[in-house]
């Protein structure tokens, strides 16, 4: 796998890895949460299937009632690329270890749902 180690200012360390790249893991994973950070409207335009909506502004007040399991893998997507960094970093600082950016849906080629 070819992953993209990203830093940001706060020298945080997080994982982006390609469309390609993520829907390799959904089909070699079981436990997995595919984690859509988009606004609620952009996600009812379609999203992919089996993913929970979390927009981004939301991220650090409901992400530890939504998602439980710090361990759990958490695979995050946005619609650019640019909402699903910031959302995997905010993860990482609430102890998530398992999350990981896999960019854009507009960079996602395997169909959505509605």
């Amino acid at each position: 796998m070819v992953s993209e180690s990203k830093k940001n200012e706060t020298t945080i360390d997080y994982i982006r890895i390609s469309a390609e790249e993520a829907k390799k893991l959904m089909d070699e994973s079981e436990n997995y949460i595919i984690l859509d950070v988009r606004t609620e409207q952009e996600f009812k335009d379609g999203h992919i299937e089996g993913a929970i909506l979390l927009p981004s502004n939301e991220i650090l007040t409901k992400a530890e009632e939504l998602l439980p399991d710090k361990n759990q893998l958490i695979l995050i997507y946005c619609r650019s690329g640019n909402r699903s960094a910031t959302a995997t970093l905010n993860l990482i600082k609430l102890g998530y270890t398992n999350a990981i950016d896999f960019g854009g849906i507009l960079d996602w080629t395997y169909g959505t749902v509605k």
